[in-house]
This record gives structure tokens, sequence and C-alpha cells, in this order.
């Protein structure tokens, strides 16, 4: 679209006059891929303000803004408005217009991701169809989703979720479904609404102009929603109402897959009779998952489906049976991409669950941004039911790697091996390396995956294509045993506890000991990527790693040692200094390599009695550093010994006032600013008054992030009144079936676990240990468990919290998440 054209859209008085065709909309800067053909929002949020991105853009080849303020740059245009966000959202209102095709619109607490992929599984063999990328269901998320409606499109499908009264008004009008479905309703964002009822009322606003909306009629507040709406036709499902329109009847749960049996009895919204139908129909469909929520998931996505095959007015017995038949094929979702270590000093991102343009885009940009170096290599698979010429689809994919500094390309499959070569010759691409070939078997047999080798490799297919088994070729096998690191968790926790802060406060994030365990380059990756202002490690071989791995952030060295101050100069890290010794013989180590003004961060004692300076010593601390100039204040911070509790708090307000009294003396003395932080994870929230110039967020960013998974090695029956493990400490009372697992006290597991003191879940049930835990080796009892050898267990994570362990053993999560040995492989994922 011409930016004159975006100006008279979204009402921007326009200052420049270069010519500019849109393509791309960007309101993330770190995203950027295409600059001549990016129109960058400046939106100004909480914690941010797009506005200070400005000037990078511009040296990186952005020349059309959206601003609310005027700048003057050669050759740009900016398109000034009062609010950026509304504009962004006036513009995609626009371009919903031009579309008179079905689009669906899914809301509610949960599924919704879950429904919108599977329905993308379900139609897009049949029809083109744009559909929202990963999660982008917010006020943000949602108009940059419609932008991506295009003249090939012939259905639309989006998420939206609020988490605030009044929200829904706005996405309701840049959607405008034809098609609502409200999956369930559930507590999130609870505490901003009145009521269940409040928020339900809230979510179906999306459905007020659509022509039919599909819910869960056995939900009470639901259904109670749904009749305030007069205009929609209601295609409802019950699992107990036999008169539902679509009424589920049974379900029958097979080992790894439920068999659902359906009657269907709406008449025209779901019948074509001229199409020989009868109004009425028995059906039964297989669905490849056993869990409550795919299930429940599933009556949404065949309803929904069955619905649209009649609207679009295609033969719809045959359509019926295609759908039917492509239940049981759906696939897990690809909520998240997994990094993982691989081969030969390789770097995996595997996102080998789908395969279309918009999250090939999203996923080089995760790669562009976690790459080490610039050997950059995608793996992809042709991109199927894109209605897209094939030429110009893979000059649009060649293109995008090129600009996310893909170096080497790697196509697998019939499509694209006929016209890869072809079009990297047409065009102007610059990689060192492409090959293409027909099968997936053809490459993992070729010289070119033999030689896989330090590359970040990025393996984006459909499912079809059998990706998983490159993966697993690829992926570096240590042990069963996997932590798996859920960084939306840790961007989550992140985000909560800015919640509490004022937005010019600072946030150090505490990344030593590996990140608590998760590992601290990839945590240390997003964190950056979320733009903290410092990380904090425990010793400088810590800090030196994240440079290596090439984080910028500020690092602050909490414990540094004096053999390593060479690695604290060599790699820009910034000590704590915590008494007169380690001050004077880092300020001559400084002195020799001429270094003058390296930020360090003085640390006062003000009763946890570990490390700091006295209060008492702080005019000879002032001294000290006044008569040098190696050294300079940066920060003056102290450490609550109980903000977790309000039994402290008494003692929390004296330490606040010791440590206040010597940062206020320490600034008296310096002209710059001193920043000062006193705060922990729990101070954050429970002293939000003595958050100060900032705050320290440690194991508060980790819980809930990290789940330890292993696998039934071995099952064997064992008598009653036998024994399992060493010295005959598991005495069975009855016939039982024994599980081993890969994993034992060097892993991380405590001895103290065995015997029946804790539990870990297969197969959703509690199964505990017995006898003494090894070294490499834990024995649990799963009788009547239904398990068999290689199913997955789960050791901490969702369904047996650290909390769990931890109160178990009477320690603290810190010890249980830090206690993970390295041997045990790290598992990222990332939606």
């Amino acid at each position: 679209m011409e930016i004159g054209c975006i100006a008279d859209i979204i009402g921007a008085r326009k200052q420049g006059s270069c010519k500019g065709n849109i393509r791309w909309l960007l309101t993330d800067s770190r995203s950027l891929c295409f600059p001549e053909e990016t129109l960058f929002f400046a939106i100004r949020t909480a914690r941010n303000d797009g506005h200070n991105y400005i000037d990078d853009l511009y040296r990186r080849g952005v020349r059309n803004f959206v601003v609310n303020k005027l700048y003057d740059y050669d050759g740009a245009n900016f398109l000034v408005v009062d609010d950026t966000l509304s504009a962004l959202q006036t513009l995609a209102k626009n371009h919903r217009r031009e579309f008179d095709i079905p689009i669906i619109g899914i809301t509610g607490s949960n599924g919704k991701t879950m429904v919108k992929e599977w329905l993308y599984q379900l139609l897009s063999p049949h029809f083109s169809v744009t559909r929202s990328p990963r999660s982008y269901n917010s006020q943000i998320g949602v108009p940059l989703s419609v932008w991506l409606l295009d003249k090939r499109t012939e259905i639309g499908i989006f998420e939206a979720g609020i988490s605030m009264p009044e929200e829904m008004d706005t996405l309701a009008s840049i959607i405008k479904p034809t098609v609502g479905i409200m999956t369930c309703l559930g507590p999130a964002h609870g505490e901003n609404f009145s009521s269940m009822q409040e928020k339900c009322r809230e979510k179906v606003k999306l459905f007020k102009d659509s022509e039919v909306i599909i819910y869960d009629g056995d939900d009470e507040v639901i259904a109670k929603c749904m009749a305030e709406l007069p205009q929609p036709q209601k295609l409802f499902w019950s699992t107990k109402n036999p008169s539902a329109p679509i009424f589920f009847s049974d379900h029958v749960r097979l080992s790894h897959s439920t068999v659902v049996k359906c009657r269907i009895q709406n008449g025209p919204l779901l019948f074509n009779q001229s199409m020989g139908m009868a109004y009425s129909t028995d059906i039964e469909y297989t669905l490849p998952f056993i869990d409550e929520a795919s299930i429940k998931c599933s009556y949404a996505c065949i309803t929904a489906a069955l619905y649209i095959s009649k609207k679009i007015g295609r033969t719809q017995a045959e359509q019926w049976s295609q759908i039917l038949q492509a239940m049981k094929d759906l696939e897990p979702i690809a909520m998240r991409l997994e990094v993982k270590q691989g081969i030969n000093d390789c770097t995996l991102i595997n996102d080998s669950y789908n395969s279309d343009i918009n999250s090939l885009d999203i996923a080089l940009d995760f790669m562009s941004r976690r790459a080490e170096g610039d050997r950059k290599t995608l793996i992809i698979s042709d991109i199927q039911q894109s209605g897209t010429p094939p030429e110009e689809l893979y000059t649009e994919v060649l293109n995008l790697a090129m600009k996310r500094g893909v170096t080497k390309i790697i196509g697998i499959g019939e499509e694209i091996y006929k016209v890869g070569n072809a079009v990297l010759n047409s065009s102007d691409f610059s990689y060192k390396s492409a090959n293409f070939y027909e099968t997936t078997d053809d490459f993992i047999c070729s010289d070119t995956f033999r030689h896989l080798s330090h590359e970040t490799i990025l393996i984006k297919g459909s499912r079809a294509f059998g990706f998983e088994h490159i993966t697993e070729l690829l992926e570096y096998k240590v042990h069963e045993t996997i932590l798996e690191v859920n960084l939306n968790t840790i961007v989550d926790n992140l985000n909560h506890y800015r919640s509490f802060m004022r937005s010019e406060t600072k946030m150090v994030c505490m990344v030593k000991a590996d990140a608590y365990g998760a590992g601290a380059i990839e945590v240390a990756r997003t964190l950056q990527d979320h733009r903290v202002d410092y990380l904090a490690v425990a010793v400088a071989d810590e800090g030196a790693a994240l440079r290596k791995a090439g984080i910028t952030t500020n690092i602050m060295v909490m414990n540094p040692e004096m053999t390593a101050f060479r690695t604290m100069f060599d790699y820009d890290l910034e000590p704590e200094v915590y008494n007169f010794r380690i001050l004077n013989v880092l300020v001559r180590a400084a002195s020799r390599e001429g270094i003058t003004s390296l930020p360090v961060h003085v640390k006062i004692d003000t009763g946890m009695h570990r490390l700091g300076f006295e209060p008492s010593q702080t005019d000879a601390l002032i001294q000290a550093l006044k008569q040098q100039s190696a050294v300079i204040p940066r920060s003056v911070f102290s450490h609550f010994v109980g903000s977790d509790s309000d039994e402290f708090d008494d003692f929390s307000a004296c330490q606040y006032d010791t440590f206040m009294a010597v940062a206020d003396k320490l600034q008296t003395a310096f002209d710059h600013h001193i920043l000062r932080h006193i705060d922990n994870s729990a101070g954050i929230s429970h002293f939000p008054e003595r958050q100060l110039d900032m705050c320290r967020l440690g194991i508060g960013l980790y819980l809930g992030a990290s789940t330890l998974r292993t696998t039934i090695l071995q099952l064997r029956n064992v008598r009653k009144e036998d024994t399992v493990g060493y010295s005959r400490k598991g005495v069975l009372y009855r016939d039982s079936v024994i599980a081993a697992l890969p994993i034992g006290y060097a892993d991380g597991l405590d001895r103290h676990l065995g015997n029946g003191h804790g539990y870990c879940i297969i197969n959703g049930q509690k199964a505990p240990y017995i006898g003494n835990i090894c070294m490499d080796v834990s024995l649990v009892d799963v009788t009547g468990i239904e398990c068999k050898e290689g199913d997955m267990v789960e050791i901490f994570g969702s369904s047996v919290p650290v909390t769990t362990l931890s109160d178990t053993l009477g320690t603290i999560p810190y010890e249980i998440l830090t206690s993970v040995s390295p041997r045990v492989k790290r598992v990222y994922v990332y939606s």
C-alpha cells in the first residue's frame, strides 16, 4: 500500500515526500527484515517507547514511520498522529474491510491457539487460509495478524485475547468475524474483572456482528451470555444435552488416541440439503490425543470445520469425509520453538511442526537474534497449500532467509527441488551454500548433512516431511533425562514483576549458577531481548561465558575473585566491592592496566552479615573512592534479610533506613548519579515504596519455568515381600510393577526422596520412589499405572511443582533448581 494512502487512512499529518510502498508493519525494532518496505509504528507502552528506536531504524534503512511528534531525517516519511497504537488498529480495520470472506474469530481463556492451529490443519488442504502467527492475540498482535490477509486468502482465522474490560471492542472492530468461537472460560486475568460473568460478557463482544457463534452449551455462564446476544445464530455443542445441535455422546480413550462419537442435528446451519444430505446424522472421528483439553478443543474444531465446509459451498459429503479423516492426523501444536544442543558444535532451533511464510519469518527472526557468528543455516520443506506459484513462493522464502542473515539454505521437497536452483539463479541471492533434495532421506544420506558443523540450524518444515528424524540425528544425546526450560514463562515472570515497578526503575536479573540451573546463555539472550538493564553473575567466568555468547547487556559480578580481575577487564564486567581489601586490590590492578572509571557496585551490610561494608565505614569508603580514578561507584546496594515475610517487616524497615543513610551520604560525595537498589524478588511486590533506582530479580524469574523429565528404561514384575534397590530398603508388600528411570543423585535427584518420601508423575498418576535412589538410576512403583517402557516421566514441573520437592526435603526451591546436573540436557521452548 502506498504511504500517502496510509496517511489518509489513519488521518496523519505527513512529513516528508519520498515515495514508499508498504508491505510490512513493524512495532518491534528487533524484528526488522525488509526496511525499504516497512512502516514502523512507534508505540508507547508502560515499559518502553518505540520512539527511542527511530534513530537506529533509520540507520538500518527504514524510511517510513508513524509517530506522535515531528522528526527531521533526510529522505524519510513521518506520519504524525496523536496515538500510534490507534493508528495501527485503524489501518488494520481498513484492510479488513477489503475482504468479503469467512473470518473466524476465536476467544476464550484457554485453547484459543490450539483451536486456531487445528482448524488451520483441517482447512488448509482445501482452502487458502491466513491465520494469526502463533499467539498474536493482543491489541498490537491482532492488527498485525489481520494485515496478513491478501488476495489469495479464502478464510481468515484470528485469535483475540483480553486482560481488561473494554479491550474487546477494539479487537472486534478489527477482526469483524463472520464465525465466532468461544473456547472456554477460566480464571486467567480474573483479577481485572468483577466476576466470571463480566469477563464472559466482555469476551463475547467479539461476536456482536457474527453470523454464527460456536460454543460450549454445557457452560452455564457462557450459555447465559450468548443468550444475551440477539443477532448471531447459535451453534453450540453439549456432552449432556441430547437435543443440542451438536451432541457429543461418548468418547473412548485408547492408549494413544480417543474415539469420539457425535450426533449432528442442526438443520441448515450445517447441512446443505441440495447436496443430498439429511438434516441429522451420526459421525465418529479419531483424535490422536487422550488429554481432556485436546478432546474439548476438538469439539470446537469439528463443529467449525463442518460449518465452514457448508458455508463455502464445496461438495459437502466429500468435504465432511475429508475433515473426519483429517482429525486423526492432527499434529501437536507448534506454539513453541525448541532450542537444543546439536552435534559438531551446532545449535538446533526446531520448528518442525508446520511451515508457512508467516511462521517462517517469526522463526528466522528468533534465529537471527540468537545465532552466534555468521553461520546460520535454514533447513526448510515445501510449503504446502500456500496458494502461491512455486517460483514466487520460494523467491519470497529465499529473500526472507537472506535478509535475516542465513548463509546456507537446504530445501527438501518436490517443489523446492524443482524450482530452487532456478530461483537462486534468477535473483541476486548471496548464499555461501544452497542445496535442494526431493526427500528427507536424500538429505540425510548426503555430504551436506555429514558436514554440518559449528552453525546455528533452523529446522522448519511440515510434519509430513519427517523432519523430526533430522532433529533426532543432529541432536547431541547425552542422557535420556532432560530439563525443559520454557522461555515464555521466564518472560511472563519478568513482566509480572515489572508490573509492580515504576517505569523508570531499572531491573537487574540474576543469571548466576547457570541461571539457577536453567542455562545462563539462553536465558540471558531472552532477557537481553526484553531489554533488562543488568544481568548479574556470581563469578567472572560466568560473565565471560555470556560475553563469548554475544551478550552485550551490562553484567554485574556479585562475588569477584581477585585472580579474575583480568577477565573482568577483558570482558567489560562490573564487579561488586564489599570490603577494603578487594577494593584496594582492584584499584591497583585496574591502575596497572591503565583503566579509569571502571564501574563498581558497592555492597553495604545492613543486617545480613554476609558480605558488605559496615555502615560505620562509610566515611573511609568515600575517602578511598575519591582518592583514586581507576574505579567509580555505579551503584550502592544492600540485601533484605526477610522481605518475603511480614514477621521481619520491622527489621526490614531498620535495614532500609540504614541503607538510605549510607546511600545518601555516598551520593552527596559524588557528582554523578549512583544507582540505589535493595529490593529483591519478594521486595519488589512487598515493598514497592523501596524500589529506588533499581531492583534485583532472582528466584521469582525462574519459578514454574523448568520441567525435569526422564523416561522409563525398564519395567519389571517383582513379587510380594521381595526387595528392590541397595541395602534392600525397598520392601514390597504386594506383587508390584517396578519402573527403572535413568535419573539419580548424580543428576540432581535428591537421595532423601527415596523410600516413598517423594514421587514422580507417569501418565497423570503419582508413582512413589521405592528403595534408595542410586547415582544414575531410581526406581518407582507403577503398580496399577498404565505405562510402558519409553513413556515420559515428570520429576518436577506443572504436575509436581518444584516447591513440592523443596517442602518434602525441608529446603528451598533454589537448591532443587541449581542441583540439576550439567549432564542433564537443557531443551528450551519459546512461543
